[in-house]
């Protein structure tokens, strides 16, 4: 008997490329290119990036992927003796297997609503450390780092974010933004926070292209350059920097060309879209307002056992109330059949 394949939901970053990537990649693969991203398609991406991000001066850098770029701008934005502040659910406080511990400093975890930090719990936190008389012998809060989407699907407003860098003006606290899923955030129609807005509002962030519709690779923004002196040669240290930047490079030159990066983003949300009319539809528990590629539902331990049987879902944590939270996630590579197919599962 031949087992019935699988459908899979469990994460977006399962497929390989956009087509328009691999055909781009393809008809560039004889040539030769200065490498380290100091070629012409890596400076070309970066003028797209500038003027979408309306940064004219802006310093890019394309690094391998998610985790290295977290590890290493948390590392080298960071004195020794300073931590960084997320939400308690953030993606480096989760789910990167201690990366930003073993650089050498520590994640300071707050409490979240609905996956995102609070300007009002952030300046609490900040405040508390301040006011101890024993701070010297604490870690410092030296950096605030947040993602959109989070790691929970939902999205900061923009007077959100705005608050939150009030906050960080106030304490001189550096923002950093993870944009690991970026597109979704931005193909969103209930987002209002555009990638200008976070080249005005954080000091630096990343626009993801893993998740994206890319091989692989991240392109960090800093919005006013030099902000991290010889980030380059540090990104090296870190095991960060691609040799063959140029496929780095192409793929981002590509992704902001005619709109791809958002139609990509696009598409993951529309997907999301029907899924979650059928979840809502059909009675099922949505803990989080998320709007974006990343759904989450409570199944009791044998919805989810026979949903298995069929279906690929990501996470499986276990609720207070012993059912188990488990997310399904779409991407832009998602198919319309595949989507059709769980519905009816459902």
């Amino acid at each position: 008997m031949v087992e019935t394949k699988k459908i899979q939901f469990a994460s977006d970053y399962q497929e390989g490329a956009a087509p328009e990537i691999l055909a781009r990649l393809q008809e560039t693969n004889w040539e030769q290119t200065a490498g380290y991203g100091e070629d012409g398609y890596s400076e070309s991406a970066r003028s797209r990036i500038r003027e979408a991000c309306q940064a004219p001066e802006a310093e890019i850098h394309f690094l391998v992927g998610g985790t290295q770029t977290n590890a290493t701008v948390i590392d080298t934005v960071l004195r020794p003796y300073q931590g960084v502040v997320a939400a308690a659910t953030g993606h480096v406080n989760v789910h990167e297997a201690g990366a930003i511990e073993y650089g050498g400093h520590k994640v300071l975890a707050v409490p979240e609503e609905d996956g995102k930090l609070t300007a009002k719990t952030l300046e609490t936190f900040v405040k508390n450390y301040w006011d101890d008389a024993n701070r010297e012998h604490m870690v410092m809060p030296g950096m605030v780092y947040l993602s959109q989407p989070t790691e929970m699907g939902t999205l900061y407003t923009l007077a959100e974010l705005e608050a939150i860098r009030a906050v960080c003006t106030a304490y001189k606290l550096p923002l950093f933004v993870d944009g690991a899923r970026l597109a979704y955030a931005l193909g969103t129609p209930e987002n209002d926070v555009t990638l200008p807005d976070l080249a005005r509002l954080c000091d630096v962030f990343y626009i993801g292209g893993t998740k994206c519709g890319a091989l692989f690779g991240e392109a960090v923004v800093f919005p006013k350059p030099g902000f991290v002196p010889h980030f380059f040669t540090m990104v090296k240290q870190h095991g960060a920097l691609l040799a063959k930047g140029r496929i780095t490079g192409l793929q981002f030159e590509t992704l902001f060309a005619d709109g791809l990066y958002e139609k990509l983003g696009r598409h993951g949300i529309q997907m999301a879209r029907k899924i979650r009319s059928a979840l809502l539809e059909k009675g099922y528990e949505l803990p989080y307002p998320a709007p974006t590629n990343q759904l989450f539902l409570l199944l009791s331990k044998q919805k989810a056992n026979e949903l298995a049987k069929e279906v690929v879902l990501g996470f499986g944590t276990e609720w207070p109330d012993g059912r188990l939270l488990m997310r399904i996630c779409t991407s832009w590579a998602t198919k319309e059949e595949a989507v059709e197919k769980l519905i009816a599962i459902l």
